[in-house]
């Protein structure tokens, strides 16, 4: 039995969340709380195996809430964010503390969409407490400065590979930001990267990971054009998609194909990168749930380009890396530490 904690400072949203665990024979709602004061304390004294923490609270925030959750006993927090910017920013801010995921707050909304957040949540819920906090420690609320991969200077080299493209889901923000921190400012090749995320995040994400990274990071848009050492992060509820011209790569933003389950999706863009640069790419299927990437891993190693995949031990979920292992699709299995070396030692090979 999975134990849950629900602290909200709506009784709106306390009664939602715990009406839709509850009916899951697995979980059981241990308590509820209404700031962040009276779920720290719940949380000494019931030790659930998930928290949902909401972020705007009296008396203690959650973001104050998560620090000392992850200080004393750390264990997975799932935020509970509005779709604006300013919540996406707080929530941003949460995962680096060390919260694994979030929920989006739409249940206020009257319609059929409250069974697919019903489905999403108790599976969000079950995957993070079978993970426990393998990839969480109290270090989590004051990282360390990731070391910067140095280009590697061989005489008169020029990369095989000149775009990596990643796939990336739960637990996917803090992981990229570690990774792209960590790589020089003369990076010799594009990234583009399908992050599962809502629409009101990914312009929020690109500004933080572009003021970490000495890389220069973007939300995409239509008519950007691929250049070494840029970054550009697909917009939430659209597909980013290569087009190769005579003398360059453009970007492309599009809501096609309309009937894909994730939007962005990693399969569509890394097949879309198979299909415009081929074998001078480098697909990177990071933390995640489910199987998104694994077809678009399949086309471009059809193609001659080279896959990686980050190891179970250092996901939050061994989802999506998992699907290219099995497929034995991986070229090589990376842990986090080292995700920003491979890449760099990738271009080459």
């Amino acid at each position: 039995m999975i134990k849950v904690l629900v602290v909200d400072d709506s009784a709106f949203m306390r009664k939602a969340l715990s009406t839709m665990l509850d009916k899951d024979p697995d979980i059981t709602v241990v308590g509820t709380a209404n700031n962040g004061q009276e779920g720290l304390d719940m949380v000494r004294s019931l030790d659930p195996d998930v928290v949902t923490m909401d972020i705007e609270m009296p008396k203690m925030d959650g973001l104050t809430a998560l620090r000392h959750i992850m200080m004393e006993s750390p264990r997975p927090v799932l935020m509970v964010s509005s779709l604006t910017t300013e919540g996406a920013e707080s929530t941003l801010k949460a995962m680096e503390l060390g919260a694994v995921d979030f929920i989006p707050k739409q249940l206020s909304k009257v319609s059929l969409d409250i069974i697919k957040i019903e489905k999403d949540l108790i599976a969000r819920v079950k995957t993070v407490a079978l993970r426990k906090m393998r990839h969480v420690s109290a270090r989590a609320v004051r990282p360390k400065p990731a070391p910067v991969v140095r280009r590697r200077r061989v005489a008169g080299s020029r990369p095989v590979r000149d775009v990596v493209a990643i796939g990336v889901s739960t637990g996917g923000p803090p992981v990229v930001q570690k990774i792209l921190s960590s790589l020089p400012e003369d990076f010799p090749a594009s990234i583009v990267i399908a992050q599962h995320m809502p629409a009101a995040f990914t312009g929020p994400f690109a500004a933080r990971l572009d003021g970490v990274s000495k890389l220069t990071v973007k939300e995409a848009e239509t008519g950007d054009v691929l250049k070494p050492g840029h970054v550009f992060i697909s917009p939430g509820g659209r597909h980013l998609v290569l087009d190769q011209k005579i003398s360059r790569v453009d970007v492309v933003v599009t809501d096609e194909p309309a009937g894909e389950l994730y939007k962005p999706s990693a399969n569509v863009m890394i097949s879309s990168v198979a299909k415009a640069v081929g074998k001078r790419a480098l697909g990177v299927i990071l933390t995640g749930m489910g199987y998104d990437g694994c077809e678009g891993i399949r086309d471009l190693k059809s193609k001659g380009g080279r896959a990686l995949a980050q190891s179970d031990s250092t996901c939050v979920v061994y989802g999506m890396p998992k699907a290219i292992v099995d497929a034995k699709l991986a070229d090589e299995i990376i842990d986090l530490d080292d995700m920003s070396n491979a890449i760099m030692e990738n271009l080459y090979k």
